[in-house]
């Protein structure tokens, strides 16, 4: 049961997805049901998603594999599929977009809901039709979500997160200063690790530091985001539900088992990811002109390098060609642990320009279309080009899902 005094008068949710990849797994395999389960790369990739299980010992996403294991020995490690949970995530938001158009993805498994003047089409306020889209998932898809309501995003997405897993809380207009109040500052939007320290260096360490300084000072010290943050501290976010919001970036990334030093071994690990995205952008009809390569030394530092193209591409040959250039600067004997690529500036394929693809661009997008109606049909293993063929297999120790 849920009671609150703006309960019906809130209309703006957010839904995530409780440990998605992990559960989407334990609902196939029921004999994991029980157990810990860590969705990710092999000892030295790091944790895409752990179960809740793994959570009590300490698991967290984004941490190095050998250490969730170190805390967690017991757990059953599982490569991700990134092609069943994308399924499943349309499942979701093809239902929350039968209760309202205004839904804004934020990755596959969360969104925000702008279900406004949906009271007459569902004859209920937005906390009903929520509560039944909660019920309606985990009956029909076999998972969990939990729901955040409040007068607008920010608040949303910090509700979504205060009764985990399955959970369905609600922060008003009215009390949203104090329940923000001891939260630290990193719980705001835009607000990451060199920020912080910057705001905690001026004794602004809680979000209630920033309600209690004046907004003026703060954007005089900090310009627009010290204006930001100030709104922001005291739950103000005028951010519409947006359905249309275009998507930044499109990336792809690897951690090795064993350092690379050889810039063929690196090529051999970067022409996959390049295939990947592609693939990616692809499906969603865009394209990209800024390729950014990066990459994390044996010291952990990370090296990002890119280059703005004279076109836009949404192929596997060019954006390789591209990453392939910029890695030669880098592979010079030094030690890596990890590849990835990306493409950014990403704008619509199917835009009307006479001269978006070029010829070689052209006949690459062609080759690898086919190749995407190939993998759909027989899957993705068992169609492999030439240049897939370099790539080393040796690497990674035996999990589940290999």
């Amino acid at each position: 049961m849920v009671a609150h005094d703006e309960l019906t008068s809130l209309a703006i949710g957010h839904l995530d997805c409780d440990a998605f990849y992990a559960s989407v797994e334990k609902r196939d395999r029921p004999e994991l049901r029980d157990l810990p389960v860590i969705v990710g790369g092999a000892k030295r990739g790091v944790v895409t998603t752990a179960c809740y299980l793994a959570r009590l010992s300490g698991v967290r996403s984004a941490m190095p594999m050998f250490k969730a294991l170190k805390l967690c020995p017991q757990a059953i490690v599982i490569r991700p599929d990134f092609t069943k949970y994308r399924a499943e995530s349309r499942r979701i938001f093809e239902k929350l977009r039968t209760a309202t158009p205004l839904v804004q993805t934020l990755s596959l498994d969360e969104a925000w809901l702008d279900l406004s003047g949906t009271e007459r089409l569902h004859g209920a306020p937005p906390a009903l039709t929520l509560a039944r889209l909660q019920a309606e998932i985990e009956r029909e898809v076999g998972i969990t979500v939990s729901i955040g309501l409040a007068p607008n995003r920010f608040l949303a997405k910090i509700a979504s997160e205060f009764d985990k897993p399955r959970g369905f809380a609600v922060i008003g207009a009215a009390e949203a200063a104090k329940v923000l109040a001891p939260r630290p500052v990193s719980i705001l939007p835009g607000v990451g690790a060199v920020f912080a320290r910057h705001l905690e260096a001026a004794g602004l360490s809680t979000v209630g530091d920033l309600q209690s300084t004046d907004p003026a000072t703060l954007a005089e010290r900090f310009g627009e985001n010290g204006a930001r943050i100030a709104r922001l501290s005291r739950g103000e976010d005028a951010r519409a539900v947006d359905p249309d919001q275009e998507r930044k970036s499109h990336s792809a990334e690897t951690t090795f088992e064993e350092d690379l030093t050889q810039l063929a071994d690196l090529e051999d690990r970067l022409w996959p990811l390049c295939e990947r995205v592609s693939r990616g952008v692809r499906a969603e009809k865009i394209a990209g002109k800024v390729v950014t390569l990066k990459l994390r030394g044996a010291d952990f530092r990370i090296i990002t390098r890119r280059k703005t193209l004279s076109m836009p591409t949404q192929t596997a040959k060019v954006l390789f060609a591209v990453a392939r250039e910029l890695l030669k600067s880098e592979a010079r004997g030094r030690a890596y642990r990890l590849i990835g690529v990306g493409l950014s500036n990403l704008v619509d394929s199917a835009a009307p320009a006479s001269d978006l693809f070029d010829e070689v661009e052209d006949r690459a997008r062609v080759g690898e279309e086919v190749l995407d109606k190939l993998r759909a049909r027989f899957g993705p293993e068992m169609v492999v080009t030439a240049r897939g063929l370099g790539r080393a297999p040796r690497e990674r120790r035996k999990v589940e899902g290999d």
